[in-house]
């Protein structure tokens, strides 16, 4: 088999691959042991200018190879913060009103994307399949394509891909998916962000797009899929079980002395609805008086592109927005809101899901949100909790059983807060194994393995021309 070569902004460590890493880093770290090959990217550090042009670290674990490379300040300011996470992200999460864009900064990011694929270049075999990952990849494969390169190649979006009229708030629109379509495979998270770049294509690019997958623009050809990232609910299950982790749990419920728990984990970031989050538990404490007292809701937000300014008013809002229903609902012994703005143990935070009583998981807009998915894997088969989940999520396709709220409805989402906490046990045993159905049909193996071998299945002659 040939061999692998994925490559994403940031690279997972060995030592993470084995531990704490998220579904996308046990992922291709599968995919890599089982063909051999190399993990190319970032390593996350801000470098000299000197350091950079070094060449990629390079770090052995069995036959995977781990290649990284640092970025020079100006680099990182602008293919990182800036156009990838101040004009993509906000875009591709339908927040036009939060976007900046910056020619420079777009600019620099098609330059970053163009010294990576350089340094990537001296690491390729002839035969290799690339993998490309992300919103901050977009121009790699293009970039690889103008130095020659002929491999098969193709790519994985991890966010939604917007509709055609919020796309074109981007002035370089038509670059991006032109870039997009030098790759051979181009894979999203659900059929609606599919079929929101078949609608550019055909109605904007005056290409061509069938119901199988393949498209025709700019004068390529490639195939589309929709590949849904899941986990491996076994492993997950065996991590909120796990002993290390217990002392912490049982503390935990000590402090509730007999509370419910509603249990919400997520990046501090604007997509994921926290401050609507905490109005509706507001709504739903102010409107069921029984329940002050008695249920308390634990919010996790590690804190994310802290050196963005929008992500810093995120920050301030939310803590705000948490004193503010503490001070109008706590009581000497009680506090409805526990809001932590740090890093957890992935097993820990396994082990509080299992033993809460909701997951609560409303972003305003997700390419698939795989806390849904864990939140359900870690529940007690016999005594499981509930899943309350964003109708905007992509795991929304998938987790039938789950109350799905509108997270803008304030009302709805106290609704079904109160639902949830009053469910029958028959009936949160039946939507927990309609859930796990699910989810060990679009397992994290099925994701990898079927991108890969439609990666590996596309024919030679339908490999896109050099976009020189």
């Amino acid at each position: 088999m040939s061999r692998l070569v994925v490559v994403s902004n940031r690279v997972a460590s060995p030592t993470e691959t084995k531990g704490s890493a998220g579904g996308l880093a046990v992922g291709v770290f599968g995919a890599l042991k089982d063909s051999g090959g190399v993990w190319f990217g970032w390593s996350g550090d801000v470098v000299s200018d000197s350091v950079a042009n070094q060449g990629p670290k390079l770090e052995q674990d069995g036959a995977v190879t781990f290649a990284t490379v640092g970025l020079p300040k100006k680099d990182y300011d602008q293919y990182y913060r800036g156009f990838s996470n101040a004009t993509l992200w906000p875009v591709f999460h339908y927040r036009n009103d939060l976007a900046v864009y910056d020619r420079d900064e777009y600019a620099g990011y098609r330059r970053v994307n163009s010294w990576l694929a350089h340094r990537a270049i001296k690491l390729l075999q002839p035969d290799d399949v690339i993998w490309v990952h992300d919103y901050h990849l977009i121009p790699f494969g293009e970039a690889l394509r103008s130095e020659g390169v002929t491999n098969r190649m193709g790519f994985f979006l991890h966010i939604p891909f917007p509709s055609p009229q919020i796309l074109l708030n981007i002035p370089p629109h038509e670059e991006l998916v032109k870039s997009l379509c030098c790759y051979d495979v181009v894979g999203f998270q659900t059929p609606g962000d599919q079929t929101a770049f078949h609608d550019y294509i055909v109605r904007h690019a005056h290409g061509k797009a069938s119901p199988d997958g393949e498209v025709e623009a700019f004068g390529r050809k490639l195939k589309t899929g929709v590949y849904r990232i899941g986990i491996f609910p076994d492993e997950i299950a065996e991590q909120a079980t796990r002993g290390e982790a217990r002392q912490d749990v049982m503390d935990l419920k000590q402090s509730l002395e007999g509370r419910k728990l509603i249990m919400s984990v997520d990046r501090l970031d604007y997509s994921k609805g926290l401050v609507e989050r905490f109005k509706a538990f507001e709504h739903f404490l102010e409107k069921s008086p029984e329940w002050r007292g008695n249920v308390t809701l634990v919010q996790i937000a590690p804190p994310t592109r802290s050196d963005v300014d929008t992500y810093q008013q995120i920050r301030h809002n939310l803590e705000y927005e948490a004193g503010r229903i503490n001070g109008r609902y706590s009581g000497l012994d009680y506090t409805p809101i526990r809001y932590m703005n740090q890093r957890y143990d992935r097993w820990k935070l396994m082990s509080l899901f299992r033993e809460s009583q909701i997951g609560l998981v409303t972003p305003l807009r997700d390419g698939m949100n795989l806390v849904a998915k864990e939140y359900v894997a870690a529940q007690n088969p016999d005594d499981p909790g509930v899943l309350v989940l964003s109708q905007f999520a992509g795991a929304a396709d998938e987790m039938t059983g789950a109350l799905l709220v509108n997270p803008h409805d304030i009302v709805g989402m106290s609704e079904a807060i109160g639902r949830a906490l009053s469910m029958p046990l028959a009936e949160r045993r039946e939507r927990y194994e309609a859930n796990m159905v699910m989810l060990r049909k679009y397992d994290l193996g099925v994701w990898r393995d079927s991108f890969l071998a439609d990666l590996r299945g596309v024919k030679l002659n339908k490999r896109p021309a050099s976009s020189k």
